[in-house]
Formats: structure tokens, sequence, C-alpha cells
């Protein structure tokens, strides 16, 4: 009875803290994606986004390349030992192999561009938040039905906010991360239109910044979305 009451609690404890990444991913709004940048570069590149307002960064695994894993997982190490105030994930997760090395990285939550009931499960299992990718309302749903706790709406800028809409006129409890092609331009319409959050990559972790060494315009270029993203409704 005692041990039940122990796992009852641990299980408690890891749904309040999944309940807190998903609160705070509200309330930041967006998520940097790194895509193969690693060592220095993106040390720099996260110090950056932080001082620009930006807290929360996905490490994709390159798919490509067959040592991802490994580099992707002590990518995300080094950076939760460096930044203890900011949160890391793992993106581009395509498998329960890749799932497991995330969590033992430390990663605090897993960000896929399809629906992978395998790989929801076993993230739900491991304590992270889940977030798949999906298009239409059948992955949408089949992904919520599963665990995910937020749904990455995928590519959104082609899809455009009447697609949004209609999709949230049924589907209104669905928390949207809108990922591709998410602008300065565009990311107050997909606000107005009910996104929960967004996933940016080139326009805040660009190479050709990270290049020529120029952290600031990084840094400049995080606070103007941040400014956008968490401005007051209305």
């Amino acid at each position: 009875m005692e041990h039940d009451f122990k796992i009852e609690h641990i299980e408690q404890i890891g749904r309040i803290k999944m309940d807190q990444i998903v609160s705070k991913i509200e309330q930041k709004k967006i998520i940097s994606i790194c895509r193969k940048i690693y060592g220095e570069d993106i040390l720099n590149l996260s110090k950056a986004l932080y001082r620009g307002g930006v807290s929360f960064l996905e490490v994709t695994f390159d798919q490509a390349d067959p040592d991802c894993e490994e580099k992707t997982a002590e990518t995300i190490a080094m950076l939760i030992q460096r930044f203890p105030e900011m949160e890391f994930g793992a993106g581009t997760v395509l498998s329960v192999k890749q799932v497991l090395a995330a969590h033992q990285a430390g990663a605090k939550f897993i960000i896929s561009p399809n629906t992978d009931t395998d790989v929801i499960r076993k993230t739900k299992e491991l304590g992270m938040v889940s977030i798949p990718g999906a298009m239409t309302p059948s992955e949408i749903m089949t992904a919520l039905n599963v665990g995910a706790d937020l749904v990455k709406l995928f590519p959104c800028s082609y899809l455009g906010t009447q697609y949004v809409k209609e999709i949230l006129s049924p589907l209104s409890h669905v928390k949207l991360v809108g990922t591709g092609g998410i602008s300065l331009e565009n990311l107050k319409s997909f606000l107005d239109v009910g996104i929960y959050g967004f996933g940016i990559g080139s326009f805040l972790a660009s190479k050709k910044l990270i290049a020529e060494g120029n952290f600031a315009q990084i840094e400049a270029n995080a606070k103007a979305f941040m400014d956008i993203a968490t401005q007051p409704k209305g």
C-alpha cells in the first residue's frame, strides 16, 4: 500500500512539472529551433536568445547524420548544465530510441514533425512534454488521444491563418504550436487566431549571423519576436 502511494506521488510530481512547462510555453510563446548547431556556436546562441527573452530551445536530431543521437544528447546535456534558467528539448524526434536518448540527456520536451503514437506514449511515460506534428484534424485528434500535451501545426505559414481558424472552430480545446515559416511579419496574425505557441527556426537561429559572430543581432531578433509574442491582447 505504501509502495503504491509513493508511485502515485512520484507520478503526481511528474504531472505538475509537465503542466508547468506547458504553462510556461503559453507565457513565453517562442521555442527556438536549432538545426545542426553545436559546440561554442550553440552556447553563444543560447546566451543571445536568453538575453533577448527566449527561454525555450529545441535541439533537433539531424536524421541524415548517423551520429545524430549522440550529438543531440550531448548538446542538450551541455546546455542544461550551462543554462539552468532555460528549458531544453529535442526536435525532429522520429523514434522511441531518440526519445530515450533525449530523456537521458535531460530534455524537458519532445517535438516531432509527425504524429507517431509510439513516440508520444514513450514521451509521456518518461515524464516529458509531448509536442508531435500534425496537419489534419484526424492527425491532431490522434495525437491528443494518445497523450500529446500540445500539437505542432506544420507547415503553419503554408496553411495560413484561415486554416487555423477553421481547425480551432470545432477543436477549440487544442493547444497548437505553429511551426514553419513563422516570421516577425506574420506572428501577430497567427496569435490573433489562437495559436498557443511558436517554433521559430532560421529567423532566430541564423547560421549566417552565427558565422559572422553577430550575436547582438540574434539577441535583437529574439527581443523583437518576444515583444510581439508577449504583448497584451486587445
